[in-house]
């Protein structure tokens, strides 16, 4: 799987130092952006869905885009957080194209990389805040902007660091092609190169030279979802970063991701998120956590589902 680095489009949201002792105790936390910690002290815990990690001193650490997990903490616990955003310029996620390992050994200057990086970005180290107290989806918009309007030189650096701490885990990743059926796997890639689109079941199995009843079940073979329910969770993860990440009006983000009816995607929206777009850019809001109880903090998204 060879892909251009120039289709690789990383931003950095928020990156910082956070002490804790005993207060990172999260659950279910779920975002549209990676998470890359280093940790230099202390233990912690971490439940991913492949299961249960120990985070341990000079080791990184990544979290991949939209996983839920949970974190245990008992002791004195220290780390630098990183959030990664993929930008929107691709149609389709690169890193997504990848299984990562969870934990790589850190390499001896992935330390002063790291400090360079929050030296550099001090604006992206959020203050603290009561994790009962909510801010909207302008504070990770804004950070976007930050990025954009930073020194050329600048915005050079902090993603050629952030490039090689991501080739850590790159070394060490597979290519995520659990999907054996050639057919199938062309539909997919078809599905996020025109995820912007409507796109039609009937349409797909006559791409893939099949009956459609008979791609319909190949397709859930090989995904685990109907071709239409895969379609659906594809956009509306897109439409939650859109969401979360710029002022597009909802009406327009329907619009731009193949929906004519209005209506229908508000409803679509809510059925696989839990709220309604408009309550999901108010409400889905971002907590504090990472560091609780010092003086700086990394937020996360919390999806408050049923």
């Amino acid at each position: 799987m060879n892909y251009s680095v120039d289709d690789l489009h990383l931003f950095t949201l928020n990156v910082g130092l956070a002490r804790h002792c005993s207060d990172w105790n999260w659950k279910n936390i779920r975002s549209p952006f990676a998470r890359l910690y280093y940790v230099t002290e202390g233990r912690a815990n971490i439940m991913l869905p492949s299961g249960m990690y120990t985070l341990r001193p000079d080791y990184l650490y990544l979290i991949p885009a939209f996983t839920t997990h949970s974190y245990f903490c008992d002791s004195p616990f220290s780390h630098y957080y990183i959030h990664i955003y993929e930008g929107l310029q691709a149609s389709r996620s690169i890193l997504d194209k990848w299984i990562f390992p969870v934990e790589v050994k850190a390499e001896r200057q992935d330390l002063d990389l790291v400090k360079r990086l929050c030296e550099m970005n001090p604006f992206f180290q959020l203050s603290h805040s009561d994790p009962d107290t909510y801010d909207n989806h302008q504070t990770l918009a804004n950070n976007l902007q930050i990025n954009q309007n930073r020194p050329f030189a600048d915005k050079v650096e902090s993603r050629g660091i952030i490039f090689i701490l991501l080739s850590r885990f790159l070394n060490k990743a597979i290519p995520n092609n659990h999907v054996k059926d050639n057919r199938i796997q062309q539909i997919i890639t078809y599905i996020q190169d025109h995820i912007h689109q409507k796109i039609e079941v009937g349409q797909l199995s006559d791409m893939a030279f099949m009956s459609k009843d008979h791609f319909i079940r190949i397709f859930k073979r090989e995904t685990g979802d109907t071709p239409t329910a895969y379609i659906i969770k594809r956009k509306m993860e897109k439409a939650e970063m859109m969401l979360l990440t710029t002022n597009m009006p909802i009406k327009n983000i329907s619009d731009a991701l193949g929906y004519t009816d209005f209506s229908y995607f508000n409803k679509t929206f809510k059925m696989n998120v839990g709220t309604t777009p408009q309550q999901y850019r108010k409400v889905n809001q971002i907590v504090s956590a990472d560091a609780m109880g010092s003086s700086t903090n990394e937020n996360y998204f919390i999806s408050h589902r049923p």
